[in-house]
């Protein structure tokens, strides 16, 4: 193998061929500096790009000849495509990001991490995912470049050894970049009254001892509120992502990790987004290890936890039970992520229970609308089947869906609904199935 290059942000972009591939990390590991070099370049005869939630408006994706394919959409993405960018969603939940940049092969596999220790580790620091078997195969490969953009302002995370150090080592990759990016900020929002009366009905269904995960967003950070706030404690962790609401339970004295039946005595996680406040508490923490997604959201790893309690989000759901998390009428608004993979996991032991949390109205075009409904839209994308779900809660309550017939579940369900709505999703319910 060559001597690893130390080369700047344009330096390392001008490695990128005109007809070309790409593979960069989820969210907090995208190397940000170099794609904004690489934006600079007016445009491309092809340069397919595999990533996923973008933490910044890249200008490389509005170039001629740049095509993302893309796991999971987030503001950013919805805004580019908005601006005309060549975007298309690769339907796939986390885990199954390993085979395809497998199958993809990118010729070029870029991350962002800490600069090297005494040693000579870079921490992966903030994402593990499903990149990172991909990035020692191309820093194998002498076709292909492993490239490393560092930044003192990342903070130093661990792995669990010996198989998963979450570290590449400066003499094995290809390219150095030595940035001063600092992390993507995930900021802290207050929780609205509906959240927080969600969270409550959520927290009832949290015993002391029980091993959580928690999604983004404001219920859940409520939830980790309310925990931390109440009597319970002797929690663990095994979760997709760690945030800040996580943080704060920790610190208020309610997590051990001491009896989860899996990776007892620390937290499990596989990246991490949240406030500069997070970072810093990460920084060298070596309670929290960060191992690759196939670890982290496998549904068999999930259901070993002891009493594991799942709490994720959804856009609507019908009285048969079946959830819509990431598309909007069809059309994509996130990704599917870990969703069913911690859904499934806590269905496998009579302990666990999986919930499904969302506010029982939106508006659309000011108009109120009920995300409870009889049916799907036409055109609707089902995230989670009906046979996987186990609780939905909304600001009104819980409904238990497990083991009940569907006439149960419709009832259950409408019981939840906005008061707006209840008596005409009581009224479907009540003569469940429909011809």
């Amino acid at each position: 193998m060559t001597a690893t290059r130390h080369l700047s942000a344009a330096s390392a972009a001008d490695l990128m061929q005109d007809t070309d591939s790409l593979g960069v990390p989820l969210g907090p590991g995208i190397p940000g500096q170099f794609l904004h070099a690489l934006g600079q370049r007016e445009s491309f005869d092809r340069l397919e790009v595999f990533g996923a939630l973008l933490n910044d408006l890249y200008e490389v994706f509005l170039r001629p000849g740049v095509h993302l394919r893309s796991g999971f959409y987030g503001p950013a993405e919805r805004f580019l495509l908005a601006g005309g960018a060549d975007i298309d969603f690769v339907p796939a939940d986390f885990r199954r990001f390993i085979p395809i940049l497998e199958r993809f092969a990118p010729r070029m596999m870029v991350t962002a991490a800490t600069p090297p220790d005494a040693d000579g580790w870079m921490s992966l620091s903030l994402h593990a995912g499903a990149s990172v078997h991909e990035l020692h195969r191309a820093a194998a490969d002498p076709d292909r470049l492993c490239v490393v953009e560092t930044s003192p302002a990342f903070p130093r995370t661990v792995g669990l050894l010996p198989g998963h150090r979450h570290a590449l080592h400066v003499d094995a990759v290809d390219v150095v970049i030595e940035g001063d990016a600092d992390p993507f900020v995930l900021a802290d929002i207050e929780p609205s009254d509906v959240e927080r009366s969600i969270a409550d009905h959520a927290a009832a269904f949290i015993p002391d001892g029980a091993t959580i995960q928690t999604g983004i967003g404001g219920i859940p950070n409520a939830v980790a509120t309310l925990l931390a706030q109440g009597d319970g404690g002797g929690y663990g962790i095994h979760s997709e992502m760690f945030t800040t609401g996580l943080m704060r339970l920790w610190k208020a004295g309610k997590i051990s990790n001491d009896h989860k039946g899996l990776h007892d005595g620390y937290a499990v996680t596989t990246f991490a987004a949240g406030t500069p406040e997070l970072y810093e508490w990460l920084d060298g923490n070596e309670q929290v290890r960060f191992l690759p997604v196939d670890l982290v959201n496998s549904p068999e790893a999930i259901s070993r936890n002891r009493e594991m309690v799942t709490i994720n989000g959804a856009m609507s759901v019908d009285l048969a039970g079946q959830v819509t998390a990431d598309t909007l009428a069809g059309r994509q608004f996130s990704g599917i992520g870990g969703h069913e993979d911690f859904i499934a996991g806590a269905g496998l032991e009579l302990s666990d229970r999986s919930l499904i949390c969302l506010p029982s109205l939106t508006r659309v075009d000011g108009d109120p609308v009920s995300r409870i409904s009889p049916k799907l839209e036409t055109g609707s994308i089902v995230t989670t089947p009906r046979h996987q779900v186990d609780v939905i809660v909304t600001e009104y309550g819980a409904a238990e869906l497990q083991g009940l017939t569907v006439r149960e579940r419709a009832l259950a369900l409408a019981r939840i609904g906005h008061p707006d709505f209840r008596d005409d999703l009581l009224a479907v319910a009540e003569v469940w199935p429909q011809d």
